[in-house]
């Protein structure tokens, strides 16, 4: 399995989700290649004193470097998780062949049935806007209400952007990606994934 993680400029977010990754796949067992890229990012910088203590202090010494999002690493990908939505509709938009195998990390993990059943019939109504506005149609009061409220209801799937924040600002972001690749790992190996 090779996994992807893609978020703004591959010095913060993604490399800490990289670097974490593999240190819990590896502790669990499990093979998974790894890699990491940003929407905005250029080739080679380093990443963030912060994201690089952040993983020092897990015992993750990788030397991890930024680089851009191109196709080739979309193509190598069998899962391409982002840090925000955001970045989810940049990969759709631009390499729209990757579709079907882009989520945000927490979307991807998402376990809440009620939520699950919630982003299904979100779907659903969406793609009947789609098909109404090419047939010159309108929703109705109700479909109108309910994509409405289905869009309140549903939580976001964004983590936090510790980018020129402090060391604490970090350590949380960490802990909220942390939280997510455990439910990765889980999630995977329940379904026959690794």
């Amino acid at each position: 399995m090779r996994i992807l993680f893609v978020c703004t400029g591959n010095t913060c977010r993604s490399p800490m989700a990289e670097g974490l990754l593999r240190k819990l796949a590896s502790e669990r067992g499990v093979n998974v290649e790894v890699s990491s890229a940003g929407v905005a990012a250029s080739e080679g910088a380093p990443i963030s004193r912060h994201a690089e203590a952040v993983l020092k202090d897990q015992g993750i010494m990788d030397f991890i470097t930024s680089k851009p999002l191109y196709e080739e690493l979309t193509d190598w990908a069998d899962l391409i998780l982002t840090l925000t939505q955001g970045h989810k509709r940049h990969v759709i938009q631009r390499f729209p062949a990757a579709a079907d195998k882009t989520y945000t990390l927490k979307e991807y993990v998402e376990d809440d049935k009620a939520v699950l059943n919630d982003q299904e019939e979100l779907h659903q109504l969406i793609a009947e806007l789609e098909l109404s506005k090419v047939l010159g149609k309108e929703l109705s009061d109700i479909q109108t209400a309910r994509l409405t409220e289905l869009l309140r209801a549903i939580p976001t799937y964004d983590i936090s952007d510790p980018f020129g924040g402090s060391r604490s600002d970090y350590d949380m972001t960490a802990g909220e990606i942390s939280a997510a690749l455990v439910k990765l790992l889980d999630k995977m190996m329940r379904e026959g994934l690794l």
